[in-house]
């Protein structure tokens, strides 16, 4: 069961918000049958779009990341909703890759450096807002961290962590977002930054048996945090054969004229969850 935490200082100066992924990030590595490294920069992605979602403030909204790093994993996109729950897909699901230079999996070699992360918050105006900055890292924490810091200036410290197991599994996995809202005094910025130091890697504290509850009111150690709420979160795509049908539509008729004169069946498989919708030749002559 992954379930996410958002509390708040005593002052309402600081948000603090974790989330344990560990059942999510097992689902896209069940669905996706990444290699160790694509599920843990996929799953930091997906864990970043679970707390990132679950901020945004109406229902219906959306939010999307889009990394395209230049590296092997060809492009990595993250959609959540308002509730957190996502789905996510990438370029390349089987990439092996030596361990970086601390003997970690090399996300920032999967990912690459060198590109975007892109951020669009669909709120069901005009037109949504979208941002795009040059990635810090390709580590994913310090490039959500830096995306905060430059598009909507608010000072935040996000950590983010995947812990594979020898099958390949997930043993753990989620992560924390710590947020400043202005009036914040010296004494509270020193606590969080001392806070932040004193705290071992999420992947360390899950594996100590630390809830998200546990870790979020960690992070607001010394400032009396209150939980304000908690829920469950999913792996969760939307996609449905009346979707895909509107997919297949907007090819025109001419286009599925030609695909309905082979005569063969096609088959439309979702990016997100991998599941599969056929089509006869009659079926699609007629759309």
């Amino acid at each position: 069961m992954s379930k996410i935490v958002r509390a708040l200082s005593a002052d309402g100066s600081v948000l603090c918000a974790a989330v344990d992924s560990t059942d999510i990030v097992n689902e896209i590595f069940r669905i996706h049958k990444t290699s160790p490294v694509a599920s843990a920069a996929l799953g930091r992605l997906a864990t970043a779009g679970v707390i990132m979602g679950s901020l945004m403030k109406n229902e219906r909204d959306l939010l999307t990341l889009r990394v395209d790093g230049g590296g092997p994993a060809g492009v990595l996109t993250v959609t959540a909703d308002e509730r957190g729950n996502v789905r996510c897909c990438a370029g390349n699901y089987n990439v092996d890759l030596p361990l970086n230079a601390k003997g970690k999996l090399d996300v920032a070699g999967y990912v690459g450096s060198s590109g975007l992360l892109g951020v669009i918050r669909d709120t069901g105006l005009k037109e949504p807002y979208s941002a795009q900055i040059p990635l810090a890292s390709g580590e994913i924490a310090e490039d959500i961290t830096n995306y905060y810091a430059t598009s909507e200036q608010i000072p935040t410290v996000c950590a983010l962590g995947v812990l594979v197991d020898r099958d390949w599994s997930i043993k753990a996995a989620g992560g924390y977002l710590i947020q400043l809202l202005p009036p914040v005094s010296d004494e509270t910025i020193d606590f969080i930054e001392n806070n932040v130091k004193a705290m071992p890697s999420v992947t360390e504290m899950l594996e100590s048996g630390l809830t998200a509850e546990q870790i979020a009111l960690r992070g607001l150690e010394g400032l009396g945090g209150n939980v304000l709420d908690e829920w469950e979160v999913f792996y969760k795509c939307d996609c449905s054969r009346e979707r895909t049908e509107e997919l297949l539509v907007s090819l025109g008729k001419e286009e599925l004229q030609k695909l309905a004169e082979t005569n063969e069946a096609i088959e439309v498989c979702c990016h997100f969850c991998d599941k599969k919708y056929h089509f006869e030749p009659n079926e699609i002559k007629y759309k």
